[in-house]
C-alpha cells in the first residue's frame, strides 16, 4: 500500500504561560494514495489543529509527519512553503479568494509562489480549470460577483493549480445551501475518482458519509472510526488507526477505538 501522508505519534502542544493545551497527544494515522477520508469532532476536539499539521502550515511539538517521502516536522521555513505549495491544494469554508483579484486571477495565485515563473500555458491550465468548475465564462468576475457556491468553485480550481497529490478540504461546505452542497461534494468525488487523495474536516455526518472513511477525534486523540453515534459511546482514548486500503458498504460504520 502506496501511501500519500503518514503521521507517527504526533502531539501538538500550546503553551499558555503556566497552562500547556494539548491540542493533539500523540495521533498516528496512515492515509493511502486516493483515500478519501473524513476528519470529524466537536471543537476543540483537535481536529482542525491536526488538518493545519497535514497542511504543513504548522510544526508538530515532537512526533513525525511523512509527506512525499520527507518528515516535514525537521524542514525549515523554506522547504515547509515548497512541500506545501507543491504537493497539498487548500480548500476553505470561507473561500479565501482575493477580492480585488478575478476568477482567472484567483485560480493563479498558487503558481506566483512556483519553482519558476508562470508562463502561457500556466495561464492556459487555470483557464482549463476554470471551465471544468463551470466557471469558464465568469472568468473577469471578482468574487463579490459570485454566489457562494461560484466562490467555493474557484477555490476548488485554485487547489488544483499546481496539481496537488493531497487536497485538504476544512469545512467545504459549511457556508453552502443543501444544492451547492451537493454540487460541490460531487466534485469532490469525481476529484478523488480520479485519483486524488482528499482530507476532508466536517461536522455533517451526511457529509462525511460521503467520503471513504471516517475518523472522530475526541481530546487530542483519535477515538473512533466511522459515524459517531452519539456522546455516550465513546470517552477519551490515545492510539491511531491504519487502512487496510479495503471499500466496504460498511465503511462508516462506527469502530470504538477505547
Amino acid at each position: 500500500m502506496e501511501l500519500a501522508a503518514e503521521i507517527i505519534d504526533l502531539h501538538k502542544y500550546y503553551f499558555l504561560g503556566d497552562n500547556v493545551v494539548k491540542a493533539l497527544n500523540g495521533v498516528s494515522l496512515e492515509i493511502p494514495k486516493g483515500d478519501f477520508v473524513a476528519i470529524m469532532g466537536s471543537s476543540g476536539s483537535g481536529k482542525s489543529t491536526l488538518l493545519n499539521l497535514l497542511g504543513a502550515l504548522d510544526r508538530p511539538t515532537s512526533g513525525k509527519y511523512i509527506l512525499g517521502g520527507h518528515d516535514v516536522s525537521q524542514l525549515d521555513d523554506d522547504e515547509l512553503s515548497a512541500i506545501r505549495n507543491q504537493m497539498i491544494g487548500f480548500i476553505f469554508q470561507s473561500y479565501n479568494l482575493i477580492a480585488q483579484y478575478t476568477v482567472l486571477e484567483n485560480i493563479e495565485v498558487p503558481l506566483y509562489y512556483g519553482v519558476r515563473p508562470m508562463n502561457a500555458a500556466d495561464r492556459m491550465k487555470c483557464r482549463d480549470l476554470a471551465n471544468e468548475v463551470g466557471l469558464g465564462d465568469r472568468l473577469d468576475h471578482r468574487p463579490f460577483q459570485l454566489s457562494g457556491g461560484q466562490q467555493q468553485r474557484v477555490a476548488i480550481a485554485r487547489a488544483l493549480a499546481n496539481d496537488p497529490e493531497i487536497i485538504l478540504a476544512d469545512e467545504p461546505t459549511g457556508n453552502l445551501d443543501s444544492t451547492t452542497e451537493a454540487e460541490i461534494m460531487d466534485t469532490l468525488r469525481k476529484l478523488n475518482e480520479e485519483g486524488r487523495t482528499i482530507i476532508m474536516v466536517t461536522h455533517e455526518n451526511e457529509i462525511a458519509r460521503q467520503a471513504k472513511r471516517q475518523i472522530f477525534m475526541k481530546d487530542g486523540v483519535i477515538a473512533g472510526t466511522g459515524i459517531f453515534p452519539g456522546p455516550s459511546a465513546v470517552a477519551p482514548v490515545g492510539g491511531g488507526v491504519s487502512n487496510d486500503d479495503s471499500e466496504s458498504d460498511e465503511a462508516d460504520e462506527w469502530v470504538d477505538l477505547s
